[in-house]
């Protein structure tokens, strides 16, 4: 079964529990004050905390290929529960260098860049020295349809010339953020999939226009944060370009599947926390002259949650094998039900947490409303509820019309 990880996976977790249970719960409140407090700015511990996973080998635990002392070259299936662990705490993931958009943009660079890129910025981003941003929603268009994307990349020389507007380009905000992942259209002409292109513009180049961060259900999400963007006449050298133009869903699509198992996985670890605080509160509360957990509707939220984070889990880590064994393509099935599945089932168990919390539920006392916002967004983020569903049914009605007769 899935669940009968390996060797090193139980090395991992036991280390990785370890350092949650000493270094992240204890500050796990405090972190959420302060950071409300002192908007896009690094809380003082994190840097730290960065230097102690470091030397306990929790490092760049994402990345399949092995980078040397850089990572330890995990398959998606052996990082997949990893990744469970990390999301029963929100900012959990970048003590270890695992938090999205950096994942998938160092995914992306050991991938698909050159050796000058990633000398240039994958490497920085391995050693968690500068953070970086995913630039692909724009405002004015329905960017669930990638093809939507109206930013042009235009060939000028020996540059590119970058024109548009981005929001939701999440990373953007934190002050350790050096370079954008921008994708754009370098040939409207091209047939419709090769029509993108990905290319890297760092930070600080001229044109390049901070609008406004944006608060996601009341919360900017501060360090990270989400931006929108304005791009006006940017310019950046020709060797800026990832892979070659009209490659951007290419990239894209690399990207994307084991960026969706790490999202699934860390909802995973949300939804089972929060089913272990309902739980132990509902055996403590008293109404009504006896526990909560005596009602039976509250026995079956609690075996409902149990149910739909099982399910929840082994598909996700099916399309973690299926990725090793066969590929992104073949997994493809796969990743769309986990992106359909995990968001919504975590935000219904977070939602019963809530519920038998009361008034405690919906504070900051608990992690619980962040986890719900969180899961909500994630309904949206990487492609909506609806896209995954409506691809996953073509799919299947074509796999099983063909048999027809059969």
């Amino acid at each position: 079964m899935f669940t009968d990880y390996n060797d090193k996976t139980k090395d991992l977790l036991a280390r990785l529990d370890a350092f949650l249970e000493t270094h992240i719960y204890p500050l796990e409140q405090e972190m959420l004050t302060w950071t409300a407090a002192h908007p896009w700015q690094v809380h003082p511990a994190i840097e730290g905390l960065k230097a102690k996973a470091r030397a306990a080998g929790l490092w760049n635990l994402f990345l399949p290929e092995d980078y040397g002392h850089f990572s330890p070259g995990l398959t998606n299936l052996e990082y997949a529960p990893l990744a469970e662990r990390m999301g029963r705490v929100l900012w959990a993931s970048e003590i270890f260098n695992c938090s999205a958009p950096d994942t998938g943009n160092m995914e992306v660079l050991a991938r698909y860049g050159t050796a000058r890129q990633q000398s240039e910025w994958l490497m920085p981003l391995l050693a968690g020295e500068i953070r970086s941003a995913f630039l692909m929603t724009e405002p004015g268009v329905a960017s669930s349809d990638a093809t939507n994307i109206e930013t042009s990349i235009v060939r000028d020389g020996d540059d590119y010339l970058i024109n548009g507007r981005k929001w939701w380009s999440t990373g953007a905000m934190h002050p350790d953020c050096r370079i954008f992942v921008v994708m754009g259209k370098t040939d409207p002409a091209a047939p419709r999939h090769q029509q993108q292109s990905m290319i890297l513009v760092p930070r600080d180049t001229p044109g390049v226009e901070i609008v406004r961060p944006l608060e996601a259900f009341g919360s900017y999400d501060s360090p990270a944060g989400h931006a929108e963007i304005q791009l006006t006449n940017v310019r950046v050298p020709a060797d800026h370009l990832l892979l070659g133009e009209g490659r951007g869903f290419e990239i894209a699509q690399g990207r994307l599947g084991p960026g969706r198992i790490h999202h699934c996985m860390r909802l995973i670890g949300a939804a089972q926390r929060s089913l272990e605080l309902m739980c132990q509160r509902v055996d403590a509360r008293v109404a009504f002259g006896q526990s909560l957990g005596k009602f039976s509707s509250i026995r079956q939220d609690v075996a409902r949650s149990r149910c739909d984070i099982e399910q929840a889990r082994l598909l996700t880590l099916s399309a973690a094998d299926c990725i090793d064994r066969h590929g992104i393509k073949a997994a493809q099935d796969l990743v769309g039900m986990i992106k359909i599945v995990a968001p919504s089932m975590a935000t219904a168990v977070i939602d019963r947490a809530i519920q038998a919390h009361g008034g405690l539920g919906a504070s900051s006392d608990l992690p619980l409303y962040a986890f719900w916002a969180y899961a909500r967004s994630i309904r949206l983020a990487d492609g909506p509820d609806e896209v995954h569903m409506y691809q996953l049914g073509r799919n299947t009605i074509a796999r099983y019309a063909a048999t027809a007769g059969v």
